[in-house]
């Protein structure tokens, strides 16, 4: 047994990692329990854990990096954080940029938690020496873009779980609120009756997501890093957004239900093209002239046909689930991304839309299925919300033509951005309380070998 154990508390855990046991016991005793590390930041997600600061994390974060415009624009997005006139934070960077970035940080142990936000092409590989080096990980998805990282994947939960380590990807969309509270009521037989099966041609569950390479974050015009437009180094759709669509189909379609691999079956999957020009590719990344890695995706014109977009057709437990991912270069005006979700069940269909009937903000929908009575419905939404609100204060309904719109206080409406900090306080929680549910490590690789399998079945 480790002499660190002898230390009192959860957080001699968090400091898995430290040389002696005296050394963690003096870090728990005077200072904050949870030191993070960067890893090599190339996307602007590695930056958002830091839009806020949180108790017991100390403000000095250390970075590992290559020298170069990935770092530029990750201490960049750091900088407008801690300068910002609202909120400021108050985060102190110390930068490391030698070329041995990665022994460097493995060696040092400088933190105790590694953020993983950037080109994908390493990310496993990082992931896996970070774990077997005693660090907990919090990831961007995807953490895996090929079968090969997959492989890598299983061999880095089974150290971090031999470890005593936090291995766990980064799932935003579980804290959007019309996700949230599509999941409450689907909970509720008297509104939503028994979940439907579904068929691979009329699948019961479909989620599709829109997303643009040329958008505002954190109210400035967003710098894409150019190997962003490479799919052997970002990863394609199937692999990369689906992640967020993969892992909202199991929580809500099977709430707190450990699955297995053998619960899936993927049916279709297919990838297509997003052409880029050189003018909107110089526009997204500043950068004049195509990559040398990127002239082969050139077609005849000398436009990029970048395999962005895909879609999949699986079932999960006997239940037929589709999931679409498309990128457009922009979106039109007023629009951001958008986020498409249907659960049908026996008696209600619970749908988000958010296009431009919605103004492009995500609401939430109850509507009939044909054959049900509509007044039985309307009474055991209400006696629901009553239900919901003591959890959720606030929400209610208003009749449309087909059925209800749940009615959600602005307060709620948080935003993508917020929810990078959200996640990081639930992670944050489940290094310090060590009650982390049994089902999400089981179910985080069941989502992974989901994707891989849609990955080789598009080929």
């Amino acid at each position: 047994m480790k002499k660190m154990m002898m230390c009192a508390g959860a957080a001699a855990v968090l400091l898995a990692g430290c040389e002696t046991d005296k050394t963690c016991c003096d870090q728990i005793q005077e200072g904050p329990t949870v030191k993070l590390i960067t890893l090599d930041p190339g996307h602007f997600h590695a930056a958002l854990i830091q839009n806020r600061m949180y108790p017991d994390v100390s403000p000095k974060v250390h970075i590992y990096a290559p020298e170069g415009s990935d770092l530029q624009m990750h201490m960049a997005r750091i900088n407008g954080f801690n300068t910002r006139t609202n909120q400021p934070t108050a985060w102190q960077s110390e930068v490391y940029t030698g070329a041995d970035f990665l022994d460097k940080m493995l060696k040092d142990k400088a933190g105790n938690v590694v953020v993983l936000a950037g080109n994908n092409s390493r990310k496993t590989e990082y992931i896996l020496k970070c774990v077997q080096a005693g660090y907990n990980v919090l990831s961007d998805k995807p953490m895996a873009i090929t079968p090969k990282d997959f492989e890598l994947l299983k061999q880095a939960f089974d150290v971090a779980r031999q470890k005593g380590v936090l291995l766990y990807d980064i799932m935003t969309e579980r804290n959007e609120i019309t996700s949230m509270l599509q999941r409450e009521l689907s909970l509720f037989p008297n509104v939503y009756g028994t979940q439907e099966k579904g068929t691979p041609d009329d699948p019961a569950v479909t989620k599709e997501s829109v997303h643009h390479f040329c958008k505002l974050v954190a109210g400035k015009p967003l710098q894409r890093p150019p190997w962003y437009y490479d799919t052997r180094q970002q990863g394609e759709a199937i692999v990369d957004v689906n992640t967020h669509l993969t892992d909202l189909v199991q929580w809500e379609t099977f709430p707190n239900v450990t699955l297995a691999p053998s619960d899936i079956q993927v049916v279709k999957a297919r990838t297509w093209n997003t052409p880029v020009t050189l003018e909107q590719f110089t526009t997204s990344t500043s950068i004049a002239q195509w990559p040398e890695y990127l002239k082969q995706d050139l077609d005849a014109h000398g436009v990029l046909q970048c395999k962005a977009n895909g879609a999949f057709t699986y079932a999960i437990k006997g239940v037929y689930a589709k999931v679409s991912v498309l990128w457009n270069f922009q979106p039109p005006a007023g629009a951001g991304d958008t986020h498409y979700s249907l659960m049908r069940g026996t008696t209600s269909e619970l749908i988000i839309r958010q296009g431009a009937e919605q103004k492009y903000k995500p609401m939430l929908y109850v509507e009939p299925r044909a054959g049900a009575d509509a007044a039985a419905l309307e009474k055991a939404l209400a006696a629901a919300l009553v239900k919901i609100n003591a959890k959720y204060p606030g929400v209610g309904s208003e009749k449309t033509a087909k059925g209800w719109q749940i009615t959600i206080p602005a307060s709620y409406s948080v935003g993508h951005e917020a929810h990078f900090g959200q996640v990081a306080e639930k992670y944050l929680g489940y290094l310090k309380n060590r009650d982390m549910p049994a089902w999400e490590v089981p179910n985080m690789l069941v989502k992974y070998y989901t994707l891989m399998e849609a990955y080789k079945l598009s080929r």
